[in-house]
């Protein structure tokens, strides 16, 4: 999957422009790569119809989940990661939490943001662990079943 994520990543963003960019931009963009692993994921482990497997997607991409996982991989974060997450938290929205609490709403956001700085960053190696971790920790969660 490394392969794939490196060829659609055309944006080029520098340094600078990447440390000065919108949360909410991360997390936008964050949301979509992690919808696209998590897709990917499930289509790789289950012969399931689509709409089964949407299910199981939902289940790791739904707020609760990624505030879950914010909660336990913090151990593991860099302090420049945690920042990222901090700041996509932080950031106001203007949109309500549909299924969520607005704790969880607010993690899940700053989650999000995480995975789209390493994204626009090109760190995939980084990526790949932390969204492996991610799938872990929900597959072993009882609190989201």
């Amino acid at each position: 999957m490394e392969e794939f994520i490196k060829k659609i990543n055309i944006l080029n963003v520098s340094e600078n422009d990447l440390k000065m960019m919108n949360p909410l931009v991360l997390a936008y963009i964050g949301d979509s790569i992690f919808d696209l692993f998590i897709k990917s994921y499930m289509v790789s482990k289950s012969k399931a119809n689509v709409n089964k497997i949407n299910k199981m997607v939902v289940k790791f991409v739904k707020a609760p989940s990624q505030a879950l996982i914010v909660k336990r991989i913090t151990e593991f974060l860099s302090e420049e990661e945690i920042r990222i997450i901090k700041r996509g938290r932080n950031q106001k929205t203007t949109t309500p939490a549909k299924n969520a609490s607005l704790v969880d709403y607010k993690l899940a956001t700053g989650f999000e943001a995480l995975i789209g700085w390493l994204y626009l960053k090109d760190d995939i190696s980084r990526l790949n662990q932390i969204i492996e971790l991610s799938i872990k920790i929900i597959e072993e969660s009882e609190e989201l079943i």
